[in-house]
């Protein structure tokens, strides 16, 4: 999120080695304490474990006017319970806003905020901003959150298909990747219609029909849904 924002960051963390190379990427200054953080921070982003949270509020609180919390299955009422005197927002961000081409999906309040456009505007900074009521918030993080894994996976995948067949690995990597880019951008053209993008590669009894038919008998879905399950019911 900071090297997406690409604004100068006050930062604290108990490996200083990893506060200063991000002090280094992005500017700031590297602080000995989360107490320190609050006192010169506007707003306090919590990216510490969850279960560190009431450890690191007894150091913040009374310091900290915002904090948002990116604390993954952590209720926005644990926060403003840890937070009474602070402006509490939950949001959770994909890897890929460090490009400012992610998603955060940000948890609907109906909190008072005085400071609630400010923070929209900043999260919207990184990439796509969607706002669900809370409840939902943990179903979308296991799209957008884990989601990145899971398209890596896919592509180590048919990578390697490609390497087993003979192709170099650089050379299949090269495709693969600009072959999912390419396709990410025709579904947003397209309006995320799936099976438009699908139907315009696919004739029927075709090269591509036949795949498709082998990754449905693998299970492509199956185990998408058991992911989602593995995440939530955990």
């Amino acid at each position: 999120m900071a090297v997406g924002w690409g604004r100068e960051v006050v930062v604290s963390d108990p490996d200083r080695e990893r506060a200063g190379g991000l002090v280094d990427a992005v500017g700031g200054t590297m602080c000995g304490s989360n107490a320190e953080v609050a006192e010169a921070a506007d707003i306090v982003v919590l990216c510490h474990k969850p279960a560190q949270l009431r450890e690191v509020a007894a150091e913040v609180h009374g310091r900290a006017p915002v904090v948002i919390s990116i604390l993954g299955g952590v209720p926005i009422a644990d926060v403003r319970a840890a937070y009474p005197d602070a402006e509490v927002y939950r949001a959770m961000p994909s890897t890929p806003v460090e490009l400012r081409q992610g998603v955060v999906v940000l948890a609907a309040t109906d909190a008072p905020g005085i400071h609630r456009d400010t923070v929209r505007g900043l999260l919207a900074e990184l990439g796509t901003l969607v706002e669900l009521p809370e409840h939902q918030v943990d179903a979308a993080m296991q799209l957008m959150s884990c989601g990145p894994a899971y398209g890596a996976l896919v592509a180590e995948a048919q990578i390697d298909a490609g390497v087993r067949r003979g192709l170099a690995p650089d050379i299949a990597a090269r495709m693969v990747i600009e072959t999912m880019a390419g396709t990410a951008a025709l579904l947003r053209e397209r309006g995320g219609d799936t099976r438009a993008v699908r139907a315009a590669v696919t004739s029927p009894g075709g090269l591509t029909a036949r795949g498709l038919a082998a990754l449905e008998r693998g299970g492509i879905r199956a185990a998408f849904h058991d992911a989602i399950d593995a995440v939530l019911d955990d």
